[in-house]
């Protein structure tokens, strides 16, 4: 279905290989064709991000329209969020559902509106020259324009896709830094396909256990108590993302052979590298492109940054489910902590932001936060 959309938008789907044609210079020009519309459906849905054109969703044969281009970036979430209802179909109770979709939209609304604040900021460097700017549109598609761009990049980093339909590397500080968080606290804003929920569910878990510890009882989870066993290996999953972003990417920025892979001196050059490990970790794909990762040295630290990032969190996960299938359910009764509604929504929402959000607060402080400032913002 999404195919025969994007087909009717112009996304070209056919087995020819080129066409060939003149300009009006006069010189040859090869098109390149073939079955685009299916695979990009394939890409948008699968949360994946490769684009089948070299610009990736920036390319007018494969995201043509504005109509296009509202399809594909609801796609990237379709899956994600249907699994948050699925999820609360297994349990028999979406009032679970409901409690984590509204976390899920609240983290999205603060980070959307955070960006597109930004991103309609002026550059103050530009002002002197007295250059019109309404609003910046470096890196961006005329025929998308700020507020669309900005709405890709956030939801293509809530969830582990990587597509994109503007420059990351041309977004303004913060933009650029809601990108990021939104991949530090491990995309668990929607998520993605076959591995996204469960990102949320950590979260969830690590909640209800702070829930626990401040009433002074046992914590639980739909009738599972969670005991030392299980908060070992919600630690462990903790430590997936600083290990992934922050360790390596130290490694690689303290090096001066790697460090060569930055285009940018100052806070936005650490920003590239920053983005480039965060963004491996995550298993998202979308970069700050100014960053020259194509070295030895990198590919091998960005390859082993994946591994971190996937395998890291699978195989505590596998355990933890493990752990709790086997034990029995406990009823719950009045006492039973509530783990739907408004308390706990605001409670998991708090979770995510402290222990997602300060782990990395020192980098983006050196990054993304310092370019802000230096700009005189």
């Amino acid at each position: 279905v999404l195919a025969l959309l994007l087909v009717w938008q112009g996304v070209p789907q056919t087995f020819a290989d080129y066409a060939h044609a003149v300009t009006l210079q006069g010189a040859d020009q090869s098109i390149p064709l073939g079955p685009a519309a299916s695979q990009i459906a394939i890409k948008q849905l699968g949360t994946n991000g490769g684009g089948f054109f070299g610009v990736n969703s920036a390319h007018p044969f494969e995201n043509p329209t504005a109509w296009s281009n509202l399809f594909e970036v609801a796609s990237i979430i379709l899956i994600p969020v249907a699994l948050v209802f699925t999820f609360g179909h297994y349990v028999k109770d979406l009032r679970q559902s409901r409690a984590i979709l509204a976390c899920m939209l609240s983290l999205f609304l603060i980070g959307g509106g955070t960006a597109l604040w930004s991103e309609y900021q002026p550059n103050p460097a530009l002002q002197s020259a007295q250059i019109e700017q309404a609003p910046p549109l470096e890196g961006k598609e005329s025929r998308f324009g700020t507020t669309a761009s900005v709405l890709w990049t956030v939801t293509t980093t809530a969830a582990s896709n990587g597509s994109v339909n503007a420059m990351h590397d041309s977004l303004n500080p913060l933009t650029g830094m809601v990108a990021m968080v939104n991949m530090m606290v491990g995309e668990v804003i929607f998520g993605g396909v076959g591995a996204g929920l469960y990102g949320m569910l950590l979260f969830v878990l690590i909640a209800v256990f702070l829930a626990g510890l401040m009433i002074g009882r046992t914590p639980e989870y739909l009738g599972k108590k969670l005991q030392a066993r299980e908060v070992q290996l919600l630690v462990a999953t903790l430590l997936v993302m600083p290990v992934g972003v922050l360790v390596l990417g130290a490694i690689a920025a303290s090096l001066p052979g790697p460090a060569g892979a930055v285009s940018n001196p100052g806070p936005h050059g650490f920003s590239q590298l920053l983005y480039a490990y965060t963004s491996a970790t995550a298993n998202n794909g979308s970069a700050f492109a100014g960053f020259g990762a194509n070295t030895v040295f990198h590919n091998l630290m960005i390859g082993l940054a994946m591994l971190i990032g996937r395998f890291g969190y699978i195989l505590p996960i596998l355990a933890l489910a493990g752990s709790l299938a086997a034990k029995k359910s406990a009823p719950q009764g009045l006492n039973s902590f509530p783990t739907h509604g408004p308390l706990f929504t605001g409670l998991l929402l708090v979770t995510i932001l402290l222990v997602g959000g300060l782990t990395f607060l020192p980098t983006l402080a050196l990054g993304p936060i310092a370019e802000h400032l230096s700009l005189g913002f």
